[in-house]
């Protein structure tokens, strides 16, 4: 959200992100750098990596654990012109079995005395699946995304967003790790997998209304509420509450609260009555109903930055959230002396890390 139309700071960010929940490991540094090459032009650069070590329950239970490394680049520009921003670039991510190639642009202007701005932006993705015991094994992604958001000062205090996003993927849409698990009498353990089935096609849209809303004190409160549908039948919405709080000149306190819900897929079942019971069958766990709860904190202390002319201002921060997964249908198959379909639901927690340096030059 921007009170008007102004190029983003000159920044830098160094970051070490850390995941580990649902027997996944992820964690990897990253650095973000954006600098004004003139005073209408904005260029920013990112390089992200994730150390990526185990295996969740719907890969474990068909394989082994495994260690990957995914690099991210991402390369951007601002070009501003009077109320308008226009932007551009193009983010590359690769581990040993996905590429993805992503190209966006997007056009901001801002109304009625800088009290409204509308924001329309384009994404075309291009990603190329492989799979790291079948080096015959190629498939491709492409996918288009639409957004609108409009931005509104509602009063001098309340700053409002309503955004639109349409998304459209088509190609190798599911996982070439993951099985379905259906019911099979002859063996001992009454059920057998077999290779996932997804359609070729999907389309996503997403609404949500986003609103902050700054205390006297220098507090503020956010939230938003986020509604999703696609063409395989997911229903879901998610709210998020947060509040900030400053102590003093230097530190600054966060603390959120998330809410997620969403519904199974069409064609979504833990347990399949036989192999080829219908077109499409799928097993992923993130297709099935589930919810999670999300509660976080970050503390940011502004640091001295004396002892370097060429930095304006610099914060130390930490940010850490606990995430809890409830799933609704879908079963933990590690769990021994049950009969097939009869397990335990499955449910995990995680925990995210972010620690990162932020500079203003």
């Amino acid at each position: 959200m921007a009170w008007s139309a102004v190029l983003p700071e000159d920044r830098a960010d160094l970051m070490y992100h850390s995941y580990d929940g649902g027997g996944v490991t992820i964690d990897g540094p990253a650095v973000l750098v954006r600098k004004s090459v003139r005073k209408d032009v904005s260029l920013s650069a990112q390089y992200y990596v994730d150390q990526i070590s185990g295996a969740s329950i719907d890969v474990e239970s068909t394989a082994s654990a495994y260690s990957e490394e995914r690099t991210q680049y991402d390369l951007s520009a601002d070009y501003l012109l009077n109320k308008t921003i226009i932007t551009a670039g193009l983010s590359n991510s690769t581990e040993n079995d996905y590429d993805a190639d992503t190209y966006f642009v997007g056009v901001s202007q801002d109304f009625f005395g800088d009290l409204s701005t509308l924001s329309i932006n384009y994404a075309y993705g291009d990603d190329s699946v492989g799979k790291s015991t079948d080096a015959t094994f190629q498939e491709d992604i492409r996918r288009h995304s639409y957004q609108v958001t409009w931005t509104q000062v509602m009063t001098k205090n309340l700053l409002m967003g309503f955004s639109y996003q349409a998304i459209t993927d088509q190609g190798y849409l599911n996982n070439p790790y993951r099985s379905f698990r259906y019911i099979d009498n002859t063996v001992p353990k009454g059920y057998s997998y077999a290779p996932e089935i997804y359609p070729e096609t999907r389309t996503t849209q997403a609404l949500a209304i986003r609103g902050k809303y700054f205390l006297p004190y220098r507090a503020a409160l956010n939230f938003e509420y986020r509604s999703f549908r696609d063409t395989w039948d997911i229903d879901a919405y998610n709210l998020d509450l947060g509040y900030t709080h400053p102590l003093g000149d230097r530190w600054i306190f966060d603390i959120h609260f998330r809410i997620y819900e969403q519904g199974e897929a069409e064609f979504y079942s833990d347990l399949f009555p036989r192999i080829d019971s219908q077109n499409y069958m799928a097993r992923d766990k993130e297709l099935s109903e589930f919810s999670s709860n999300t509660v976080g904190v970050k503390v940011s202390y502004e640091f001295d930055t004396r002892w370097a002319s060429w930095i304006d201002r610099g914060t130390a921060n930490i940010a850490w959230d606990l995430i809890s997964y409830d799933y609704d249908n879908f079963r933990n198959v590690l769990a021994t002396g049950y009969a097939a379909g009869q397990e335990p639901e499955y449910s995990f927690d995680a925990t995210v890390i972010r620690l990162f340096v932020s500079a203003w030059f």
